[in-house]
């Protein structure tokens, strides 16, 4: 990354009339041309800013003790301190100084104030923010916590540090990005972190599943609902090992779908949103199946690709009480993924039903005081939302409404409101910071007990050679059936949660005979020895079904293999689905001769079914199966809309490829013909060909190639392209290990491996760099390797001191201020 691309940016804004977005939102205000070419503190001055004397100190309020930072050769700061409040304090500084602008973003973002920096276009989205109620929450959980708790003491620490970067920071070093919008960075408050900590609960658990599914019944009737997206998964390979030793199949044959109704399916909520998959894989080998005989972990969470990347690698040492390396979220204060000298660990969502709506009755519609519960009125409470603009201005203000489950909203369907376990979290936050200092899976494990939200899949292993797993939050427990998929009556208090299950009641397993665990966000647990509901209408299991065939086909994994794993070309659903588009074609040839179907089977039967870079046949097979998905369920499309009001899983087709009959194969548009199963099949090829053909050319010139459709797509925060880095071809696919498919903005955001010997060893990477600012060393000088599927070996010296001169990039130190 060079200066070059900050000119570029800056003559595409202010010289060619380019414009600034946060996400899709454009930005209104630009800062004067003037100040923002001013040699001594504009734009120029990123450049100087990049660079890092090698020994430099800096003072921070409240430090009991000098704080060592040694960062090294790839930019990872080495923080050793003689308490863990001065390491914390430290952290916030070192983070700051690296990422400020990523972390006020992130707290704008989670509390619905971007419209102060960017004006009125980012009203809808800070209005939608404030009405799910984070930033009430997080103010509430956070005015209840013991001020001596550890959340409290940590948060007022890192945000110690965090103001002494801001505080002590040169007009120079102030992030490009404020220099581009005009503004000055806030103050950070030890509620900041709570915030950030929210937003990751609702990028992961909000979902409005209960919602959109009221307008699937609309069209198709409950029953029919009940099955497109079922409580249980059709294909299982849950994290909780089976006797089985293999996946599970329950294919039931579908209710068929009822005569469609000839009118429109009302919209029921205006503000919500269908939470796409952020698909996370992570799995452990017992050291019976690892080829050095020591328990090998490895973690694959997929997220946001953003520059910077949403982790921030750091070694935090505490002499006697901690000594932890791993990733942090900017803004919150401690290791989230990672290991200590005996304990390594990491995490996938679970995908748990952790949000209920309930039907509220209101005095008023307009302006309600009250609430009906039990036949008698109980108030709301409500809170006053103002909307400022770039100057200062009001542009709008909203009043929001709590009952005693959350907030309300204001829908066509009638006032709803919500229960979310995010929004009752009062101090997960301290789980990582007990679980930073365990020693064994065991403790671990206890550790991570006090964890609420928001609910994840945490896999441990230890240097004792055990490995658990285990679905880790709070699982609510409904009243009736338990069922989380209706919207129920809001008068009545017997419908409200009765508690929620109990920890040795979650789903996990410890040192299974197998020799491994593994998982990728599918249903815990197996739903022919388990009938708890946990969630409903579950990812497909491809992914789970992958990594689950590779540990068992290897009983003697490296560590080469384990990091392989993540770039895996192999794929489940290909080889399911490919051989069903040729068994069909094969049928159909074999009565019917069809030149455009046996071209397309022809090249179709060439692939290997594997997700490389090199290969020219899987863009055939997307295409084959897109297509199979809009003739299958054209069902789901409201009269006259053009789109489908949801997607059932591919889960879903493969138990239809089991009935070839089945009434949902036929197509609505086609009066005159009962379509079966070989018909939607063949069909769905034949078009494939033609439109990949009409997009890329012939298949013999070379437009097939995978790395030439298939990108990931690395955007910065603010949508520059010439700070971004786009179209970057990558191995896999979707519903491969390394899934990839639409934008392709979503995908790996770390990798590592560890291997629990004697001394602990590992080998990491992410898509970005440490450093936030464009023009430093650090900003993308790891996508090359993320994209290769390499891995860097850490460094994790138990005293800095050990590190040798060649991997040192510079030393900071920290120093109390005497005032």
């Amino acid at each position: 990354m060079t200066t070059v691309r900050i000119i570029r940016t800056v003559f595409a804004v202010f010289l060619l009339g380019g414009s600034l977005f946060v996400g899709a939102m454009r930005i209104d205000r630009l800062p004067p041309l003037g100040s923002f070419l001013d040699p001594a503190g504009g734009i120029w001055s990123v450049a100087r800013a990049s660079r890092m004397a090698a020994l430099s100190d800096a003072t921070v309020e409240s430090l009991g003790d000098n704080v060592r930072v040694v960062y090294d050769r790839r930019g990872v700061p080495h923080i050793e301190a003689s308490t863990a409040d001065d390491c914390v304090r430290a952290l916030g500084y070192v983070v700051a100084r690296d990422r400020l602008f990523q972390m006020e973003l992130q707290v704008r973002a989670a509390t619905g104030k971007l419209t102060e920096w960017v004006g009125e276009r980012a009203l809808g989205t800070d209005r939608q923010q404030r009405s799910i109620g984070l930033a009430w929450s997080a103010e509430s959980n956070f005015a209840a916590l013991d001020p001596s708790s550890v959340v409290a003491r940590f948060a007022r620490a890192y945000a110690k540090g965090v103001n002494a970067w801001i505080a002590g920071m040169r007009a120079r070093e102030l992030p490009f990005e404020y220099k581009l919008l005009g503004v000055e960075p806030e103050p950070w408050s030890p509620i900041n972190s709570i915030y950030t900590f929210k937003r990751m609960g609702y990028t992961l658990t909000y979902d409005t599943h209960d919602l959109w599914r009221q307008q699937v019944a609309a069209l198709i009737g409950v029953e029919a609902t009940a099955a497109l997206f079922p409580v249980n998964a059709p294909i299982s390979e849950p994290i909780q090992p089976t006797r089985r030793n293999a996946p599970g199949f329950d294919y039931q044959r579908l209710p068929p779908p009822p005569e469609r109704e000839l009118r429109a399916v009302d919209q029921v909520i205006a503000n919500g949103r269908n939470r796409a998959e952020v698909g996370s894989n992570n799995w452990a080998v017992s050291p019976a199946r690892s080829a050095s005989g020591h328990a090998l972990l490895s973690g694959d969470p997929h997220l946001a690709l953003t520059l910077p990347s949403i982790w921030y690698e750091v070694h935090l040492r505490v002499p006697g009480e901690m000594d932890v390396y791993g990733v942090t979220i900017p803004g919150i204060p401690g290791v989230v993924i990672g290991f200590n000298r005996d304990v390594a660990w990491s995490f996938t969502n679970t995908g748990a039903d952790v949000l209920d709506y309930y039907r509220e009755t209101l005095d008023d519609a307009d302006t309600p005081v009250r609430y009906l519960l039990d036949g008698e009125w109980r108030l709301l409470d409500s809170r006053v939302e103002s909307y400022l603009g770039l100057n200062g201005e009001t542009l709008a203000v909203d009043t929001t409404y709590f009952t005693h489950r959350g907030p309300v909203f204001r829908t066509g369907a009638g006032p709803l409101s919500m229960r979310w376990t995010v929004l009752e979290d009062v101090g997960s936050m301290g789980a990582f910071f007990e679980a930073a200092r365990s020693k064994s899976v065991g403790e671990f494990e206890r550790a991570m007990e006090s964890f609420a939200a928001p609910a994840q899949n945490v896999i441990a292993a230890d240097r004792s050679g055990n490995i658990a797993i285990r679905s880790t939050g709070r699982f609510p427990i409904r009243p009736g059936n338990g069922s989380g998929t209706e919207i129920r009556d809001g008068s009545l208090s017997s419908n409200d949660w009765v508690g929620y299950l109990p920890v040795d009641k979650y789903p996990g397993a410890i040192n299974p005979e197998q020799g491994f665990l593994a998982s990728a966000n599918q249903q815990p647990v197996d739903p022919t020895t388990d009938d708890r509901y946990l969630g409903v209408a579950w990812p497909d299991p491809w992914r789970a079904m992958r990594i689950n065939r590779l540990l068992r086909a290897d009983s003697a994994v490296t560590v080469d293999e384990m990091s392989r794993f993540h770039t895996d070309p192999g794929n489940e659903k290909a080889d399911l689905f490919a051989a069903a588009f040729l068994d069909a074609a094969e049928r159909v040839l074999s009565v019917t001769p069809d030149d455009a179907l046996a071209e397309a089977a022809r090249l179709l039967r060439e692939w290997d079914r594997k997700y490389t870079k090199d290969n020219e046949r899987a863009v055939l097979f997307e295409a084959a199966m897109s297509l199979l998905t809009d003739r299958t369920w054209d069902e789901l499309v409201p009269p006259g809309s053009g789109r489908r009001v949801a997607t059932p899983g591919q889960a879903m087709l493969a138990v239809l490829l089991r009935f070839p009959d089945d009434p949902w194969w036929d197509h609505a548009g086609t009066d005159d013909v009962v379509e079966t199963a070989d018909d939607i099949l063949t069909a769905s090829l034949i078009d494939a060909l033609e439109q990949v053909t009409q997009e890329h050319g012939p298949p013999e010139n070379g437009g097939w190639r995978w790395e030439k459709i298939c990108h990931a797509n690395i955007r910065h925060l603010l949508g520059f392209s010439a700070l971004s880095a786009p179209e970057l071809p990558i191995q896999g696919g979707p519903g491969s290990l390394n899934p990839n498919s639409g934008s392709g903005t979503h995908g790996a955001s770390w990798r590592m491996v560890v291997e629990l010997g004697p001394q602990v060893q590992a080998w990491v990477t992410y898509p970005g760099g440490q450093s936030g600012n464009p023009v430093s060393r650090w900003y993308d000088n790891r996508i090359r390797q993320w994209v290769a599927g390499d891995l860097d070996r850490v460094l994790f010296p138990h005293d800095p001191d050990e590190l040798g001169e060649s991997d040192i990039s510079s030393v900071l130190v920290l120093r109390p201020d005497d005032h």
